[in-house]
């Protein structure tokens, strides 16, 4: 999740065209499109398998340390605590940050090609493995965590954190367990103009559960098998639906950035930055926020003073969580967490559909006559039974092979070579094995629980540690 520095002032929100145009100004030349991968790794201690905690002399805190010290990271404090370190000047504006239970996340540089995003995955992870074989901690490419109870699972001192926990009970079951026990890969994409934003970000809401079924590698809960594939991308089915889901009105007429700030405006807030604080105002919208009224639906008079900013907005759409978020590029959030190969495949997928206009077309011609029923049941069975799942008279599986090779000729378009000249299509090779087999990663692992480690939920950690 973002990390929030102070900083000079932004500016007021004088209109809803300043909302509109925090989006638009997003729009960028195709030679400016870049790639942002984002991946969190579940942490724990290689003698006792236990989480890691903040503090200590092996917590995450000593991570980050030994990552500034050995490596040149600087540190984010808020207040004493660091909570997430970023490049010096002049360098990739890489970031590496703390999620809620003690997940690593590095957010990466945008970067040109996936042969740089590779390269900045295995960096990066060198980096920490360096420093995790020290202090024997490992990291597991998991999408949820396979054997803590959420009141086993530490919690981290980012004070933002502490609302969204506060408010996460509220409005679903799963909120906690997203929180505390989950990881994902994300990749950031770019955008040209509104109409290419619309485009794809339609194709890549309709096909985000066809990815989420790749990737499924989330079937362990507590130390046994949980009855899906991916718990993860189900317990984002009961997180908090105002804030979540396939949005249906993206592909209604007339979708725009005007559009998608009107549905963010009625969003609930979780908080507002001042001064190195967080102001709860969970349950208010920030429409409520522009019209002034945020004091009176809280009955809380000392917000009456409290005026929206440029940063606020920024603030607020962070923490919207839909299968695909609109930002000032569009983010993909389907995937469970995985190790170095399916970190870099994920982008490789996204960028083969959505960076070639062929590849583009032909994926929306595919998805264009899906109904939102249609969308919405096929997200709804995906963390089951991932790519058995059925859709219309097709297998998912089959589907999964149609798209995988739309981008497979999307990457080979773009002709991005490395130094041996290979292409980009050599990310894309897990995803190739996984929908040439039909088996997903959970289902090689619930396969090795069963008939190789005598149902001892511990070997996955040795056998699927980075």
């Amino acid at each position: 999740m973002s990390t929030r520095e102070d900083g000079a002032p932004s500016a007021p929100i004088e209109s809803r065209d300043d909302l509109i145009e925090w989006f638009a100004v997003g729009c960028k030349p195709k030679s400016a499109w870049r790639i942002g991968t984002e991946h969190e790794k579940i942490v724990f201690r290689t003698d006792d398998l236990k989480p890691v905690p903040y503090e200590g002399e092996r917590g995450i805190r000593a991570i980050m340390e030994e990552l500034i010290r050995r490596y040149g990271w600087l540190p984010i404090y808020e207040g004493d605590n660091i909570i997430a370190l970023k490049r010096p000047p002049g360098e990739p504006a890489a970031t590496v940050s703390l999620e809620p239970g003690g997940q690593f996340e590095l957010s990466g540089a945008p970067l040109e090609t996936l042969h740089e995003v590779g390269a900045e995955t295995q960096s990066h992870l060198d980096q920490v493995r360096a420093v995790g074989d020290d202090l024997k901690i490992g990291f597991l490419g998991l999408g949820f965590s396979p054997k803590w109870t959420l009141d086993e699972t530490p919690r981290m001192p980012k004070r933002r954190y502490a609302v969204m926990t506060r408010y996460m009970p509220k409005v679903g079951k799963g909120g906690l367990d997203m929180m505390y026990r989950t990881a994902t890969i994300q990749v950031n994409l770019d955008f040209a103009s509104e109409e290419d934003m619309v485009k794809k970000l339609r194709v890549s809401l309709a096909l985000q559960p066809v990815a989420t079924a790749i990737f499924a590698a989330s079937p362990f809960k507590e130390g046994v098998p949980n009855g899906y594939l991916s718990l993860r991308s189900e317990v984002w089915r009961d997180t908090d639906q105002s804030r979540t889901g396939m949005l249906p009105f993206a592909f209604e007429g007339g979708m725009s950035f005007d559009r998608y700030v009107e549905y963010a405006l009625d969003v609930p807030m979780y908080f507002i930055y001042r001064k190195g604080e967080y102001i709860d105002v969970a349950g208010a919208s920030f429409r409520d926020f522009m019209a002034g009224t945020l004091a009176q639906k809280l009955q809380r008079p000392e917000l009456a003073s409290l005026k929206p900013t440029i940063d606020d907005w920024s603030d607020h759409i962070t923490t919207i969580f839909p299968e695909v978020r609109l930002k000032r590029y569009l983010e993909m959030r389907g995937a469970d967490g995985g190790r170095w190969r399916r970190i870099c495949a994920l982008p490789a997928f996204w960028v083969g559909l959505l960076y070639d206009q062929s590849s583009l077309d032909a994926a929306w011609d595919l998805v264009k006559g899906w109904s939102a029923d249609e969308r919405q049941a096929l997200r709804n069975d995906v963390p089951r039974t991932a790519l058995k799942s059925r859709f219309r008279r097709y297998a998912l599986l089959d589907i999964a092979r149609e798209v995988t090779a739309m981008s497979e000729a999307g990457l080979k378009a773009r002709a991005r070579l490395d130094g041996k000249g290979n292409d980009e299509r050599i990310f894309l090779e897990p995803v190739q094995q996984i929908v040439a087999s039909g088996r997903t990663i959970a289902e090689e692992l619930l396969e090795a629980y069963e008939q190789k480690w005598d149902r001892k939920i511990d070997c996955i950690f040795t056998e699927f540690a980075f």
